[in-house]
């Protein structure tokens, strides 16, 4: 029997001549202790005669009677007051629950006290910071507005945490949490207002002031008073003393990933004036020449418009030369030269270049697969490589452009490898390499007339790090250069050829 529930309890009692007497029948419970329940003082006051069922009740919810041996059944009902025990345990137990919970809930309270604290000085210094910002929007940058995004988003990230955790009133949280929203459409509205002014007014000041360091650079500099060009094709002059700035024509039309290739313009001596331009950018390998474009125009180079895209599958290497019509390139994995008709994109001639090496072995320093270079000049066309004979120093030969024999050949000192790039005018070799990332140098000419070699110093300054080619061309002495994927010209400016005494 469980306490806490009505119960019958049925008590048999055997009665005698002796038996009549209940006084020992003092409390009928399931628990003998007294404090438990209830007691019933079952005192003698019904009787039993014989033949005779009937019986006294000195106390309610007591039921009796006698069966046909004599033996006397009784039954007795508790009344429902028993302690409910089961429901004290059970409260016992969620009082405890309870309890865990509160403690643990309280320690993350206390948390976020400390946390909001922090968090409300860092929002007093933020408005502090805005409303400098509000006052003066010239006294701060792009990393100013990062550095309060990071912080404004930092709260809201605890705002977010506080508010899924309190249950009940959360006044001062969504107090805070309507100050940081505020906060960040004042922050949002400031930078929005300082895109469209303040910086971009800034980068134009920088700019115009670095162009203005330039000017007062290249005035500082002892650059020689430039003397009238000699007419277009003509080698009345004295050589190369300087280059000019670079002019950024524009990035290569297949994009920045591309930065190795050769660009430049058609010379033909018949028409030395209507030469197309040409792009020949390299696979990203910096190997394989696939495609190169030709413009009729340099508007049309600029625009990207009107451009006859075609396909080669034998180019090798940033070496690439068009003279009279005519592209010359490297042959893949050979020493061997090839002529390729622009006209039709087929090749009109190929033939071995003797003794050259070929694949890597002597290309220039940091531009690879650039073992044979082809040049272009007054005097026509030549070809620009090493041998294992002459110990990888730089070799010269005019070539014939129809045949690609080869007319004649000279022979530097200069090491290849230890040369950035170079190109030719008037049948003599001019050399450069890289002083800076931003700096080249022409530093060595080979005179194929006279045999004269030497030093120069003329500086020739590059937008990116890399020269990959340079090409002149005769008749407007240009300097056509691919610097890393981007398309660079420079004037040549010559020195005047000094007047001889009749």
């Amino acid at each position: 029997m469980r306490l806490g529930l009505p119960f019958l309890l049925a008590l048999p009692f055997l009665l005698g001549p002796a038996a009549g007497d209940w006084g020992d029948l003092e409390t009928l419970s399931p628990d003998p202790s007294p404090s438990s329940f209830p007691s019933y003082d079952f005192s003698p006051g019904f009787s039993s005669g014989s033949g005779s069922s009937s019986v006294s009740q000195s106390f309610s919810n007591f039921t009796g009677s006698k069966d046909d041996r004599g033996t006397c059944q009784c039954s007795i009902t508790l009344p429902d007051t028993t302690f409910p025990v089961e429901r004290v345990e059970r409260l016992e137990y969620t009082a405890h629950i309870l309890s865990e919970k509160f403690k643990i809930e309280l320690s993350k309270v206390k948390e976020y006290v400390h946390l909001i604290s922090v968090y409300e000085k860092k929002l007093v210094n933020l408005t502090v910071r805005v409303e400098i910002m509000e006052k003066d929007t010239i006294q701060y940058s792009e990393l100013d507005f990062e550095l309060i995004k990071i912080e404004v988003k930092e709260m809201q990230k605890l705002i977010i945490r506080l508010k899924e955790s309190f249950v009940g009133s959360s006044e001062i949280v969504d107090q805070l949490e309507v100050e940081i929203r505020n906060l960040t459409l004042v922050v949002e509205k400031l930078e929005t207002l300082d895109k469209n002014n303040v910086l971009s007014i800034r980068r134009e000041i920088v700019a115009l002031k670095n162009r203005l360091k330039e000017c007062e650079a290249s005035k500082s500099e002892m650059v020689p008073a430039t003397p009238p060009p000699p007419a277009p094709g003509s080698c009345s002059h004295g050589g190369v003393v300087n280059v000019s700035r670079p002019a950024i024509v524009q990035l290569n039309w297949q994009g920045f990933s591309y930065k190795y290739g050769a660009w430049g313009r058609d010379y033909s001596p018949q028409h030395p004036g209507t030469g197309l331009y040409w792009v020949a950018p390299l696979n990203t390998n910096g190997r394989y020449l696939e495609y190169y474009r030709l413009y009729n125009t340099l508007d049309d180079l600029l625009l990207y418009k009107h451009a006859q895209q075609y396909q080669i599958v034998y180019g090798q290497g940033s070496g690439t030369a068009v003279y009279n019509n005519n592209m010359y390139v490297n042959w893949y994995n050979t020493r061997n030269i090839a002529k390729v008709n622009l006209s039709t994109n087929k090749v009109a001639v190929t033939e071995t270049l003797p003794n050259a090496a070929y694949n890597n072995r002597f290309s220039y320093a940091n531009v690879a697969w650039q073992d044979i270079d082809f040049a272009v000049d007054e005097n026509g066309l030549w070809v620009i490589y090493s041998t294992e004979a002459n110990t990888g120093n730089m070799v010269i030969s005019k070539l014939n452009d129809t045949s690609l024999v080869v007319l004649n050949t000279w022979y530097t000192k200069q090491y290849k490898p230890s040369v950035s790039n170079a190109f030719m005018v008037c049948g003599v070799l001019y050399a450069t390499r890289t002083l800076s990332t931003r700096t080249e140098e022409i530093f060595y000419y080979y005179d194929t007339n006279t045999g004269k070699e030497g030093r120069l110093e003329i500086t020739m300054h590059k937008m990116q790090e890399n020269v990959h080619s340079i090409n002149y061309h005769p008749f407007d002495h240009k300097l056509y250069v691919y610097n890393d994927g981007y398309l660079l010209n420079y004037d040549v400016i010559f020195k005047r050829e000094p007047q001889q005494d009749v």
